[in-house]
This record gives structure tokens, C-alpha cells and sequence, in this order.
């Protein structure tokens, strides 16, 4: 099991471009990035990562729906408590809606830029304020830079 200290962030996108141009807005800030390319092995990498921070989830995905994905994560006692921000190009304010009821802490409409980008995550990590405290036991210590982000306030959904 890896155990992530500092700011760490799994992205499951099957879109390899903005899987790489996330990947490289969020290195480049010193998050350590995690990248899955299908719900599947966006959950194992969850499960199997100690200290992360948050999720940026895609709600379609091409072996799951991203949904079950979340669903899955907020259910687990584990996972739960990581943040976790849909990251999709559906962004009805129906769906919006959907992912803070089922217990998403954000959601960033696609396409976007890399300021926007970087404010939202910062903000998730920030107000979430997530800490890697407890591993399982038999968590493998993996060491990782860190560097701090720039804060930023927290858009919320108001309904």
C-alpha cells in the first residue's frame, strides 16, 4: 500500500489528454498525482494509497458509471472522508445537485483551464482539510515531495 504525505490527488479520467494536462497543471503545482484511467483501477489506486488528499472523478467512464464510482467511495469507511470533485462536461445543475447530495465536495465542468483548475483543487484540499492521520497496517510508506498550493476560496452549489 502506498502512503502519500503531503498533498496527493487520484484522477480517474479515461481521456488520456486531459488526464495528461491534469497530471502536468497539478505536478507542476507539487501535488503528487495518481492517474487511473477507468473506475476500476481508480478504486484499487483509492484503496491501495494511504494519505490522499482527494478524487477527481469523470462521471463517464468506459467500464463504470462514475456515479457507482462515488457511490462506492462515500460508502467505504475507509474512503469516505476523502474529498472527492466530479470532474465532467455534464454539468446540469441537476447533476450538480446529484454529486453533493451523494456526497461530492465539488464539481468542475469540462472543459477548464489550468487557474481554474488549480483554485478548485487548492480550495478542496483546503477547506476539506484532509490529513493522512491513520493507515491501515499493512500500509507501505512511499516517499513523495510536497509543496503547498495556493489557497483560494471554496465555491459551494446554492439550490
Amino acid at each position: 500500500m502506498r502512503d502519500l504525505k503531503g498533498k496527493s490527488v487520484l484522477v480517474i479520467e479515461d481521456e488520456a489528454d486531459i488526464r495528461q494536462f491534469t497530471f502536468r497543471v497539478l505536478d507542476f503545482e507539487g501535488y503528487t498525482v495518481l492517474q487511473a484511467e477507468n473506475g476500476e483501477e481508480g478504486l484499487r489506486l483509492a484503496r491501495e494509497t494511504c494519505g490522499l488528499s482527494m478524487v477527481l472523478l469523470d462521471l463517464r467512464l468506459p467500464d463504470c458509471d462514475g456515479w457507482a464510482i462515488l457511490e462506492e467511495l462515500k460508502n467505504d469507511p475507509e474512503l469516505s472522508s476523502i474529498p472527492v470533485m466530479i470532474f465532467s462536461v455534464s454539468a446540469t445543475l441537476r447533476h450538480q445537485n446529484k454529486a453533493f447530495l451523494m456526497g461530492a465536495s465539488g464539481y468542475l465542468a469540462k472543459p477548464v483551464d489550468a487557474s481554474s483548475l488549480r483554485q478548485a483543487i487548492a480550495a478542496t484540499i483546503h477547506w476539506e482539510g484532509v490529513s493522512a492521520t491513520s493507515c491501515p497496517e499493512n500500509a507501505t510508506p512511499m516517499a513523495r515531495s510536497t509543496t503547498h498550493a495556493a489557497i483560494t476560496t471554496q465555491q459551494c452549489l446554492k439550490t
